[in-house]
């Protein structure tokens, strides 16, 4: 086996100090742009990972995982926990996608002894994320779209590499382990429900820039409207830059303000921005679901504590975590093969009040 590239080398291809290279990952903003790069290429061509303590360095084993993904934390849906969930209020509340992800990964590797280290910050650059994570932990998943392919390519060549969530992104990285959910099946069953069960035909679709998992979601939209002849277009009626409560509450003015005849229901690509959107209808005078449907999609608690309750699909978040941590262990003790994992995890539409359906209907 060939021996790991080291800060040396690093710096001695970029033409630079080691100081220089180690503080364009410690502090990159202290370094110029153009060397910043300069050493940043030079890294990647070796295949070079910054090691994060002198343990790692003998040992090459830090009994550390990490978990890498972009932090789109909602104040809104933290205060709509605390403050109006009323008697059903529980400890999960205010706790998002990410955050549901992070607590399947801590309870499985606390169960075979590892730690689990998180990078939830794009700031500074996806490099310095990449340096605060690979080189302190023996693997780690990382949500799609949160590292850019190159610099994953290089760390799965010295660590395992679990992505999660959103289909494969480029064909660079087939060599990795994978893990999503069933989007597409998930908003195509949710669809179908609400134009055949509920006869509704107008729909709006309301997704994000930027997003495979909302493409995938789309795509399951985009099919059913077509399998029963609603009109649909290829794209969103409406993308949003982050998908949290106040764009989905923006979403749902800017929609019933537009010309034309009112929709009979808005889907919005996750549960943050629908729950923002029944605020919006409240404030408005607009019944739902009376004079339009509202759903969701992940299942998040919220959803269920909101009124009226959200019609959602239902992804296992805790249980992607734990299978992360599952592939992680088994590549780091060699039980599993060498070819590439790729594992589709069930949903299920949870069929509440805001699309017209009893308390608590659900559906494979």
């Amino acid at each position: 086996m060939s021996t790991a590239p080291t800060v040396y080398d690093v710096a001695e291809r970029s033409g630079v100090s080691i100081a220089t290279v180690s503080r364009v990952y410690r502090n990159p903003d202290s370094v110029r742009a153009q060397t910043r790069e300069r050493v940043l290429a030079s890294a990647r061509e070796l295949g070079y990972v910054p090691s994060g303590n002198a343990r790692g360095l003998a040992s090459r084993s830090t009994g550390v995982l990490g978990l890498c993904f972009p932090d789109y934390s909602d104040p809104d849906a933290e205060s709509e926990a605390e403050t109006g969930a009323g008697d059903e209020a529980d400890d999960d509340a205010a706790m998002l996608y990410s955050d549901q992800i992070i607590r399947g990964m801590e309870r499985a590797a606390r169960r075979h002894g590892y730690a689990l280290l998180i990078a939830a910050s794009l700031k500074g650059g996806p490099e310095s994320l990449v340096a605060k994570v690979a080189g302190r932990v023996d693997g780690f998943a990382v949500l799609a779209r949160t590292v850019p392919t190159e610099d994953l390519d290089v760390i799965s060549r010295r660590q395992p590499v679990v992505m999660l969530a959103g289909p494969r992104e480029s064909d660079d990285l087939d060599h990795l382990d994978h893990i999503e959910a069933a989007n597409t099946d998930g908003q195509r069953e949710l669809t179908r429900h609400l134009i055949e069960d509920h006869g509704l035909r107008r729909l709006a679709y309301i997704g994000a820039q930027e997003s495979p998992d909302v493409d995938a979601r789309f795509r399951g939209y985009a099919e059913a409207c077509r399998a029963a002849g609603v009109p649909v277009s290829g794209e969103p009626d409406l993308r949003v830059a982050i998908m949290t409560q106040a764009e989905g509450a923006r979403a749902a003015d800017t929609l019933l303000d537009r010309p034309g005849e009112r929709p009979e229901a808005l889907l919005f690509a996750n549960d943050q921005m629908a729950v923002g959107a029944l605020h919006t209808l409240e404030r408005r005078g607009v019944r739902v679901p009376e004079d339009i449907a509202v759903t969701g999609f992940d299942g998040i608690a919220l959803s269920r504590l909101v009124r009226p309750a959200l019609t959602t699909v239902r992804q296992p978040m805790r249980r992607m975590g734990e299978e992360a941590v599952e592939l992680l262990v088994r590549r780091l003790t060699g039980q599993q093969d060498k070819q590439p994992v790729s594992m589709m995890l069930p949903v299920t539409v949870a069929r509440r009040e805001s699309c017209g359906c009893a308390r608590g209907a659900s559906r494979a």
